[in-house]
C-alpha cells in the first residue's frame, strides 16, 4: 500500500488538522514506489504542529519527543513508524517548501483532500531521475546537504544536475562546518549504497571529502567503485560467500556488512594509527573501527608482498604468510577479498586461501589453541606476563607449520623455547 494511503499509517487521518500536508522523504518515496520496513511521515502544519504530536502520542500510548521547541517540531514514536509534526516555516506552505534542499523533497500532499502542491517542478525532475538545488542559499543554510545529494543520488540512482554540481562545488569548504556525527551518518548511508563508491568518488572530487580522506587519491577512489562488482563477481564464484556479504556486521551499523567496510577501508590512510585518527575524528563507532582496520591490515600485509595485486598468488603462499594474512584480518577477510579483486588481483588467486576461510576446521584461518596460558605457566613454573603470549604465538605458529600437532607436543616445544631463552618462532 502507497505511504500515501492513511490506511497504512498507524493511527488515524482523523486526528490530523485538515490543512496539515505531508512533506519530504514519504511524499518522494511513495511517487517513486520505494518502501521501507520503517516507516517515516513528515507533516508541516499552519499551527498546533506539537499538540497534534503529543494529542496523537496519547491516544496510542506512543513515544513523544519535542525536538525542537523554538521551532515546534516534535515526534511521534511508534513500533514501525515514525512521525514528525512541524509549524510550517514562513509564512505560508509555498514558502515553506521554497526553504528546502532539493525539489524532489519540495512536494507537498494534503491526505484529505488528496491535493498536491508542487511550486518548485519536483515531481517533473522526479520523472527525469534528477536532483536539482531549490537554490544555492538553501545548500549554504545546512551544508550538510551538499552532501545529502551524494547520498541521495546513490540511493534512488539519480543524476545531480549540471548547476546544482557546480554549485556543491562552490560551497564544499562549508561543509567542515557539520558537526561529524551528521557527516558520518551520511558517509554510512552512502557506503552501504551499492553505487555508494562511485558517489564518494564524486563527492570526493568536488571537495566534500578532501578535508577528511586526504588520502583517498585516485587509485583509492577507483577500487572503492569496483567494489561491489567485486563483491558480485567473488559470491558467483563461492555462494558461501555471497551469503557472507549480504549479512549485517552488526544491528546498530548502517555501514551494515563487509561491502561498506571494505569501501571505506580503501579511503583510509596506509599507517594505522592515521587511519584511527581519521575513523575517531568522524565519530565512528569502535566496533566500526576495529573493522574498518583490520580489513586494513590485511590489505597492507598483501601490498607489502607485491606492488601489483595482479601479480599476486595466495595459491603459491606458504602456511606461515597465510597464517599472518588471516591473523592480519581477522574476521573482515570478505572484506579484504572484496578490496584485493577490485584492486586487479585474479580470482584464482584467492581460490586456496577462500578454501580455507570456508572450512571451519582449518588451522590456519581459524586457529585453536592447543594449550592455554594457564596450563603452560603450570606444566613450565612460569608466571603470567609477555613471556606466556609470546609462548603460546609461537606454539600457534609451530602447529601452522606442521612441527608440532598435540597438547603435549605443544608443552615440549614451549619448554625447549623456555630453555633456549627465546622464541620457537
Amino acid at each position: 500500500m502507497s505511504i500515501l494511503f492513511p490506511d497504512s499509517w498507524p493511527f488515524d487521518l482523523n486526528l490530523l488538522p485538515p490543512d496539515a500536508y505531508l512533506v519530504g522523504g514519504a511524499v518522494r518515496d511513495s511517487l517513486l514506489k520505494r518502501r521501507s520496513p520503517h516507516l517515516d511521515l513528515d507533516f508541516v502544519l499552519p499551527r498546533q504542529a506539537v499538540t497534534t504530536a503529543r494529542q496523537i502520542a496519547n491516544r496510542y500510548k506512543a513515544g513523544f519527543v519535542l525536538l525542537d521547541a523554538e521551532r515546534r517540531i516534535a515526534r511521534v514514536v511508534f513500533d514501525r513508524a515514525t512521525v514528525d509534526f512541524a509549524k510550517l516555516e514562513g509564512t505560508n506552505l509555498v514558502a515553506d517548501l521554497q526553504r528546502r534542499d532539493y525539489t524532489i523533497n519540495a512536494i507537498a500532499y494534503n491526505p484529505h483532500t488528496g491535493e498536491w502542491l508542487d511550486p518548485l517542478g519536483g515531481r517533473a525532475d522526479l520523472e527525469r531521475r534528477v536532483l536539482r538545488m531549490v537554490s544555492p542559499t538553501n545548500l549554504a543554510d545546512d551544508p550538510l546537504r551538499l552532501l545529502r545529494a551524494y547520498r541521495q543520488a546513490a540511493q534512488l540512482n539519480f543524476a545531480i544536475e549540471a548547476q546544482t554540481q557546480g554549485a556543491i562545488a562552490q560551497l564544499a569548504r562549508l561543509l567542515r562546518q557539520v558537526a561529524p556525527e551528521r557527516i558520518q551518518t551520511e558517509l554510512e548511508y552512502l557506503l552501504d549504497c551499492p553505487s555508494g563508491g562511485e558517489w564518494i568518488a564524486a563527492a570526493w572530487e568536488v571537495g566534500l571529502l578532501q578535508p577528511y580522506f586526504p588520502d583517498a587519491t585516485g587509485d583509492r577512489l577507483r577500487i572503492a567503485a569496483e567494489i561491489e562488482r567485486a563483491a558480485a563477481a567473488i559470491g558467483d564464484r563461492w555462494p558461501a560467500l555471497k551469503q557472507e556479504f549480504a549479512q549485517n556486521l552488526h544491528p546498530r551499523f548502517k555501514v551494515s556488512g563487509y561491502r561498506a567496510i571494505a569501501k571505506l577501508a580503501t579511503l583510509l590512510p596506509r599507517e594505522v594509527k592515521a587511519a584511527e585518527t581519521q575513523l575517531m575524528q568522524l565519530k565512528f563507532s569502535r566496533a566500526q573501527m576495529h573493522a574498518a582496520v583490520r580489513t586494513l591490515k590485511g590489505w597492507l600485509r598483501l601490498t607489502t608482498e607485491t606492488a601489483e595485486l595482479s601479480a599476486l598468488d595466495l595459491n603459491h603462499s606458504s602456511p606461515r604468510s597465510l597464517y599472518f594474512l588471516f591473523e592480519a584480518v581477522d574476521n573482515m577477510f570478505p572484506a579484504l577479498v572484496a578490496i584485493a579483486v577490485a584492486g586487479g588481483m585474479p580470482l584464482d588467486a584467492w581460490s586456496g586461501a577462500i578454501a580455507r576461510y570456508l572450512d571451519p576446521q582449518d588451522i590456519i584461518a581459524h586457529p585453536t589453541p592447543l594449550v592455554t596460558g594457564k596450563q603452560l605457566m603450570q606444566a613450565l613454573g612460569l608466571r603470567g606476563g609477555p613471556q606466556i603470549g609470546q609462548l603460546l604465538a609461537d606454539i600457534q605458529l609451530a602447529r601452522v607449520e606442521g612441527r608440532i600437532h598435540t597438547p603435549e607436543d605443544a608443552l615440549d616445544f614451549a619448554a625447549q623455547c623456555r630453555d633456549r631463552g627465546v622464541g620457537g618462532s
